[in-house]
């Protein structure tokens, strides 16, 4: 029988960044009682994005942290969008280059990422933020 499941979760950042969020994902998903299936996280902000990355070197997260403000850089004067600080319109660029959702396979043993696989909120303001996670999980 196909079953659902929903659940949402919030996450505070300290400003850009990656955040993991696998253990609270993997945590909420091993609580089901789906133990096959597909597992959707969103994210409903145009200023942060998701992505499954490298959990084991930090300096992964620090030099792709680093690689975005390289090639979407703040204050650039061609930007019209600006009355939200001069963060605003390249954390809407670099969420364009990324994905607000992922699909993450679930099994018996639980999210089935790779060995070295996490999953990430990639912040992309300046300041600190409040962000809302959705998972929904559907399977048997």
């Amino acid at each position: 029988m196909m079953r659902q499941a929903s659940h949402q979760f919030s996450s505070s950042t300290r400003g850009q960044g990656l955040y993991n969020l696998t253990e609270p994902i993997r945590i909420w998903a091993g609580g089901q009682e789906i133990r096959t299936g597909l597992l959707t996280v969103y994210l409903p902000h145009t200023s942060a994005s998701l992505t499954i990355q490298e959990n084991a070197d930090p300096d992964v997260l620090r030099d792709l942290n680093d690689f975005f403000k390289r090639l979407v850089p703040e204050g650039d004067p061609l930007y019209r969008h600006t009355c939200e600080g001069p963060d605003d319109m390249p954390a809407h660029i670099r969420s364009a280059l990324t994905q607000t959702h992922l699909s993450v396979p679930v099994s018996g043993q639980g999210l089935e990422l790779g060995t070295w696989q996490g999953i990430y909120l990639f912040e992309h303001r300046v300041h600190p933020q409040h962000r809302r996670i959705l998972l929904h999980l559907i399977g048997e």
